[in-house]
């Protein structure tokens, strides 16, 4: 007889031993070591959330278009109208894709996409958001490359475009890259599918691909830091087969169509066990699964890999007693394994047998987020950093003379958290399966319509990390109000979030001090735009040092909470793009300059500056600008809207040109509180840049007024491509471009 788990069998498998007490409490004895094992992942931060769920609750969750909220489904679900309804969701693969990239970000794009699926939901659209450290080194390099290819390969081959994205580069992510992947689908908004178990007796299906032992104790992997043992961690990374989930994606909706599902869950972090106890904990039933019954890829497998095991494109599946010959048909034809488990059972417990053996026996709610399953308030202090970056005096940096101009925005232009992203977007098909609307014409966010209506989704995922650290109150709410301004430039309504909470170790004070500021922001800034959190996922460690000790937050990644926003755009008369459309119309910037380089990429990297606070901000300006910018498209006064932000005016200015193919003329106000660099390169927030025809100048000065928003008529656009800056040339459109688009080749071809 195996011995009983001890305190020391608990901590090696990441548990506390107060939390190995509670176990022992919770079942009235020692549990046995697959006992144990399922509480280690589905307690883990990454199925459990204990070290965040206190201030998640805290975060906006409603709205009248809320079909779904926050932890009731796989995935957020918003009220399109006209009986339509989209499911999205933004997740992490960052620990499996800074050890194997290709794989780790290719299942990452695949788990997505299953969690809208499940849902009854097609998806139609993906976006990704990526950190990666210094492009010099050989490290980002092949992670780059694995993780583009990963993204690109599976994407692809399953058939959803990729429409959009960001990438950023620090050396704070050299260890740690971060692969965040968001998707969106449509449903019927009368046919979402839930992921739920009841009715006693009723069959439990496993479908879709063989269980094997990849990604066993994925969930408990993605809840440490990474060190240099984690390489030894690579079948905690899980193996995609992207021509196999399209498979799945078809026989899913096609059995959620027959009326005949209970409750369906993607298996994605802890597999079997999760879907199990959160299906059950929801339904307030329990399940007799019979572990020998799951189709395996390896002989002999155990009892706690079986459970354990994240292998991907598989499902569970509860289905009303007496139709199991509808699903087994409808599986068979697409050729998918198809197995019935187990049963439904009156009660709140989980009981796992192997070949007639009961080998695990545990209630499914004491598993669960917001059941059993631990919450905790951790400490957290304000690290000193904080404070010196708030010293920050701008004049103790000497601004640029005119002539500078031109050397500075060559440098800002082509560096790699600005330039052309073509070498990535050039790997995804952006068109297969959709009408994305960015392919030809671009506007600041993607634009995707669903097929058949005159309906479109408009997406975006944002967040500068540099601001979030050095404020994350501010640099949070300035992350929800860059994503609503992109909407809101492309001629969308913005109506909700999901979020990726990208933090370091939550045991160290400062990294958690860290996580609770940018809570508060994103708090604050939903509720003013209206855009409650549908859900999202919280991923701690991102961070290479030991578990305590001073410093830790300086070893971190920056604090990355992205937001993943949806909007609506209604017909197709509104629907607007960034670039310049003909030489000859005006230029305007929307919004207000502020005597601020704080945390802006000049001062980052030309000057190299670390340390100051985040860029100049107010919610409640931002706010009345966005309705302004929305109140002048529906006009019909603006050809073009691009929103400054990183690079400041001279980027927004500049990146309309190229798109355009055509030049500018400006001129920089002579106002003696701004200066040159702060006006040019700087990042304060709540501005945008538009084009007006001459006719329409009057009108679209005259709303502005009318409305209180400030604006500032900066010049024209040229047909010869030049971009001149008070009467001096500094590049051409095509120089320009050559730097925009040549960096990232540079790096990486």
């Amino acid at each position: 007889m195996e011995a009983l788990p001890t305190v020391e069998t608990a901590r090696k498998l990441g548990l506390l031993p107060e939390e190995f007490d509670r176990i022992c409490k919770i079942l009235g004895r020692t549990p046995n070591f697959t006992e144990l094992s399922i509480y280690s992942v589905m307690w883990s931060e990454h199925c459990s959330y204990k070290n965040s769920i206190v201030w998640l609750k805290t975060l906006p969750r409603d709205s009248p278009r809320m079909l779904a909220k926050a932890g009731e489904e796989n995935a957020g679900i918003v009220d399109l109208g006209d009986g339509l309804a989209c499911a999205f969701k933004i997740e992490s693969h960052n620990h499996p894709s800074a050890v194997e990239p290709y794989q780790g970000a290719a299942t990452g794009v695949g788990g997505i996409n299953r969690d809208i699926f499940t849902m009854g939901a097609r998806p139609i659209a993906q976006l990704n958001s990526l950190r990666f450290g210094n492009l010099n080194t050989d490290r980002t390099k092949w992670l780059v490359k694995g993780v583009v290819k990963g993204i690109g390969d599976y994407g692809n081959a399953f058939g959803v475009p990729t429409v959009g994205g960001e990438v950023y580069f620090d050396d704070c992510y050299e260890i740690n890259p971060l692969v965040n992947a968001f998707s969106a689908g449509i449903l019927k908004a009368d046919k979402i599918a839930r992921a739920i178990s009841y009715g006693a007796g009723n069959p439990v299906f496993i479908v879709g691909s063989a269980t094997g032992k990849d990604g066993i104790h994925g969930a408990t992997f993605a809840s440490e830091d990474i060190s240099e043992k984690s390489t030894e961690k690579l079948p905690a990374v899980q193996v995609g087969d992207p021509f196999q989930e399209k498979l799945l994606l078809e026989a899913t909706l096609e059995i959620i169509e027959t009326g005949c599902v209970i409750g369906i869950q993607d298996m994605g972090a802890a597999g079997i066990i999760c879907s199990t106890s959160e299906m059950s904990a929801k339904g307030k039933h329990g399940m007799k699964i019979w572990l020998d019954r799951v189709p395996t890829r390896q002989p002999n497998m155990k009892p706690f890999e079986i459970l354990l095991s994240e292998s991907q494109e598989r499902m569970l599946i509860v289905v009303e007693k007496g139709k199991e010959d509808i699903i087994q048909r409808i599986f068979d034809k697409w050729d998918l394994h198809c197995a019935q488990i187990g049963e439904v059972i009156e009660g709140d417990r989980l009981y796992f047998y192997m070949h007639g053996e009961l080998v695990a026996d545990v209630p499914a709610e004491s598993l669960v987020l917001g059941g059993g399953a631990p919450q905790y308030h951790r400490e957290y202090r304000q690290p000193a950093y904080y404070q010196e970056y708030k010293k920050f005096d701008i004049n103790s940096v000497p601004d640029i003379v005119p002539e500078q101009i031109g050397e500075v925005g060559r440098f800002l232009i082509a560096h790699p958290n600005i330039c052309s992203r073509r070498w990535i977007y050039e790997q995804y098909d952006s068109m297969v399966g959709t009408a994305n609307l960015n392919s030809v014409t671009p506007s600041d966010a993607a634009v995707v319509n669903i097929k058949g209506t005159d309906k479109n989704i408009v997406i975006t995922v944002d967040c500068n990390g540099r601001y979030v650290k050095a404020d994350p109150e501010i640099g949070c709410a300035i992350a929800v109000a860059e994503a609503a301004r992109n909407i809101v430039c492309s001629g969308g309504e913005p109506v909700a979030i999901t979020n990726n909470l990208n933090f370091g170790n939550p045991y160290v004070p400062e990294v958690y001090w860290q996580f609770v500021g940018s809570i508060k922001g994103m708090k604050k800034a939903c509720e003013r735009f209206g855009t409650p959190v549908t859900g999202g996922n919280v991923s701690f460690y991102n961070q290479s040092t030991p578990k305590s000790g001073d410093g830790g937050v300086d070893y971190a990644v920056f604090p990355t909470p992205t937001i993943g926003m949806l909007g609506i755009l209604e017909g197709w008369e509104n629907r607007m793009t960034l670039h310049f459309k003909q030489a000859g119309d005006l230029i305007y910037m929307m919004g207000e300059a502020k005597n601020d380089i704080a945390s802006s990429e000049y001062l980052y990297s030309y000057r190299g500056i670390k340390a100051s606070p985040a860029p100049a901000f107010d919610l409640e300006t931002e706010y009345q600008l966005q309705q302004a910018v929305a109140a002048v498209i529906k006009a019909k006064l603006v050809e073009s809207a691009h929103d400054v932000s990183d690079g400041g005016l001279w980027t927004a200015l500049t990146e309309s040109a190229i798109h355009g193919n055509l030049g500018y003329d400006i001129r920089i106000p002579t106002t003696a509180n701004i200066r040159l660099d702060a006006y040019l390169f700087g990042e304060s927030q709540s501005r945008v840049v538009v084009s007006v025809k001459p006719q329409k100048a009057a009108a679209f000065e005259a709303l502005l007024k009318e409305r209180g928003t400030p604006f500032t008529l900066l010049g024209s656009v040229r047909s010869d491509g030049k971009l001149n800056i008070n009467g001096a040339t500094v590049l051409t459109v095509g120089e320009a471009r050559e730097l925009y688009e040549g960096t990232l080749p540079k790096y990486l071809n």
